[in-house]
Formats: structure tokens, sequence, C-alpha cells
């Protein structure tokens, strides 16, 4: 009986110990949509970051690099030479919509650079430079950089406002990266009461680029973007108005620009790659977040330390399935008419690579039905991606595989040919690090 009691009270104890423990961590589990950033796991403020912006941070104060000042673009013509972010990449939006929203309008555009993992605003006559990039842990760092000339420049870490807007439902929870389309006035002010949407792949088009400038064809296909909007609820814009423009310089004085357009194709590319960030850095978050949970649990229940909880895998399992989706393009919307940009950006992107002994590339573009020939986004190649923790790493890479090689027939990928995945297939073994090795461990 005394044994019996002696049990009993031991289960009691140890259930009270596992309630206390779940209630210390209730606020973060509930808040799991938007994870707690600045406490353990993550510590987004705390943690060293080697992100591209930081390391020339750290030159430009150490003296081992310098910026030019350019009479019309500030620093920017020189960071964007420091940071490889091309010209070409310009898009441009005209919706009061960020930082600087009172030197924004339909005349002043402001203009976004971008590569695989930088980001570069600039506004005209602006007072800073506002710059972001992707640690390969930690997700999106923002900076900016004061226009001052005569004034040694020097990039300065946000320390949170920007992550009012960019780490929200819209980044999924994380700090992240988003295009948005709104219904905007005359003076640039948008009119949410019409509502606004975040766009990707999945958008469809005709809720795409409102707020924007598009330079560029895509017949008879329409979006929301090069005009303004009217106050009328049931019919805000023409969408006819101002559709296949291939010219910008009647509308804004595009000579104030280092480009003169706003390409049609980078705005597809950037929606593309800001969510597919986004989902990195959660599904790594989520991750940490669950070993983090584990670990304590594993030792309140004096468990082996590798134990994987139901918990865990579930956690794993969701996030990777939406990462593998999206980087597969599971739900694009499928081009109505083919799409064209006149800057350089579509030829130059293509170029980057890496190809396979054939000559194809993740970075070959598609733009008659989809986006993409080989609908496997190229950021797979990325730091971030590779830098995923090994339990989320290994769960997407081995879920591809088996998609790739047709064991995994469900709807979700039903829009991938055998062709595709044999060919994607092929890509990824001939010109990502490791995935043949990965390939023949699963096929053993």
């Amino acid at each position: 009986m005394t044994e019996t009691m002696g049990r009993s009270h031991r289960r009691l104890f140890a259930g009270k110990l596992i309630a206390i423990v779940l209630l210390s961590f209730l606020p973060t589990i509930l808040n799991a949509g938007l994870l707690e950033l600045n406490k353990e796991p993550i510590n987004y403020k705390t943690t060293p970051v080697c992100d591209r912006i930081y390391l020339l941070k750290q030159q430009l104060e150490a003296g081992t690099a310098r910026l030019k000042w350019d009479e019309r673009g500030g620093w920017l013509p020189s960071v964007l030479k420091h940071l490889q972010v091309p010209a070409w990449s310009q898009t441009l939006v005209f919706s009061k919509t960020s930082l600087q929203i009172n030197r924004i309008s339909p005349a002043t555009p402001r203009a976004i650079y971008f590569n695989d993992d930088t980001y570069v605003g600039w506004v005209n006559h602006g007072d800073v430079i506002e710059l972001s990039a992707v640690d390969p842990e930690q997700g999106a760092i923002f900076y900016v950089l004061p226009q001052k000339k005569n004034v040694q420049p020097k990039i300065i870490r946000d320390q949170g406002d920007c992550l009012s807007c960019h780490s929200s439902s819209k980044t999924k929870g994380v700090p992240g990266y988003l295009v948005r389309s709104v219904f905007v006035d005359q003076k640039g002010q948008p009119y949410f009461g019409f509502g606004s949407t975040t766009t990707d792949h999945t958008t469809p088009f005709d809720k795409r680029f409102g707020g924007w400038y598009v330079s560029g064809m895509h017949g008879r296909m329409r979006h929301r973007g090069n005009v303004i909007a009217r106050d009328d609820l049931s019919d805000p814009v023409d969408a006819n108005k101002r559709a296949n423009l291939t010219n910008l310089s009647g509308i804004f004085p595009v000579d104030d620009y280092l480009e003169p357009g706003s390409d049609i194709v980078a705005l597809m590319i950037l929606e593309h790659q800001s969510q597919m960030h986004n989902l990195i850095t959660y599904a790594s978050y989520e991750c940490r977040h669950a070993l983090y949970y584990q670990q304590i649990m594993n030792q309140v229940l004096n468990r082996p330390v590798n134990y994987e909880t139901e918990s865990t895998r579930s956690r794993i399992v969701s996030a990777g399935e939406k990462l593998l989706r999206y980087m597969l393009f599971s739900d694009e919307y499928r081009l109505q008419a083919p799409v064209r940009g006149f800057s350089e950006f579509s030829r130059r992107f293509s170029s980057q690579g890496p190809r396979d002994r054939k000559g194809r590339s993740l970075r070959d573009l598609d733009l008659e039905r989809r986006m993409f020939r080989y609908p496997c986004s190229f950021l797979i190649y990325s730091e971030s991606f590779d830098k995923l923790p090994s339990p989320m790493l290994n769960y997407v890479e081995e879920r591809l595989i088996q998609v790739l090689q047709g064991k995994d027939q469900s709807e979700e990928f039903s829009h991938l040919s055998p062709r595709d995945r044999a060919i994607i297939l092929e890509i990824l073994v001939q010109t990502k690090a490791g995935f043949l090795d990965k390939v023949n461990a699963l096929n053993q």
C-alpha cells in the first residue's frame, strides 16, 4: 500500500511539474504563429549575425572598405557595388507603405534593388537608404544607412521598428519580407478600406502589383499596377489603363533613377523569393523551438537526450511540408498569356546558374505558362536553406527526393509531370553539393 501511494505521489508530482513547465512557456506556445524573437532559442537581437550587410558594416568601421558619394544617388551606387546587388534588378513602388512615406509618391517612387539574399531600398532625396539581408540562421536582418554627404557613412542595425511590418502574419510570423498590392490615391496613400494583398507566385495576376510601377508585356492578363485608384469600392481601378507598358518615362521622371523601368519579371521573382525566404526562416524557427521544448521535457521526464516527442515531429512535418510545397510551386498561378520584360533582368538572372551537364538550370525562366521552366526554387542553393537545423533539412530533402522520384503522387504535386520531376532531380544531383549522396543513401 505504501509503495503504491509512493508511486502515486511521484506521478502526481511529475504531473504538476510538467504543468508548471508548460505554463511557463504557454505565452510562446500560444503565440506560435508569431514566435517570440528575443527569447531562447532564437535571441534575434543578441545572436551574432554574418549577413552580407553586416560584413560591409564591419569593413566600413575597420576602414577596409569605403563608399563613394554620388550626386544623384548619394551612397546608393557604391552600396550596390559593395553588396553585389545589380542596378538592373530595379523595381519601383509608389504606395506609401514603407519607412520614408513622406518622400514616396507616384512622382517619386521608392526603388528596390535585390539579389538572392540582400535588399536595398532607395527614395529620391531620402534621409536613409533602407537595407536588409538574410542571415543564414536568423533570417531577415534590417539596417539603415543615413544619406549624408561629407559624413563618414555608418550602417546602423534596426532595433525593432522594421519588425512592426516585417514580422507579422504576412511574413509567416518571422522576420522577413513581403510584396504588397494595394489601391492608392493620387498622393500614393493606400485605400486600406479596399483591402490589400500580400503577393507571391500563387496570387492571381489581377490582384498583383497595386501601388507598383510595372514595365513589360503580359498580353490579355491584367494587374493593378501603374494606375491611381478611384474612390469607388465597386470598381477602384481601370486595369486596362497603362497595361503592357514598355516605357514609364511619360509617368514620372525616370532620369532620377539608375534604370528607366520596373521590370515585370523582376517583380515576379521578388514576389516568389520574399516568401521563400520567410518559409525557410519559419521552418528553422519552428524546428529550433520544437527541439528546445523537447530538451526541457526530456530533462523533466528523465528521458534520453535525443528522444523525439510526437509534438516535435509534428512541428517539423508541418513546417517542412509548407516549405516543400512552396519551393516546388504547388498552387502556382498559371499564366494566361506570355510575360516579357524589357530590361536586362531576365537574361542576367538566368545566366547566374548553376547548370547541369546539359546546360539546364533552376533559374531558367518559362514565362509562357508558369514562371520557371523547371519548378523548384533556386533558393534551394542558398546558405539559409543549407543551414536549416539538421532534423528539418533532412526531412525536407528526403521528402523532396520522394516527390522527384515519383514516390509521392499526391494532388499537391500533380502539377509536376514525370519529365519535370526527372529533370529537376538530374539538375540537383549535378549541381547541389551532397545531393547525390542523399539520393543514394535513400535508395539503399
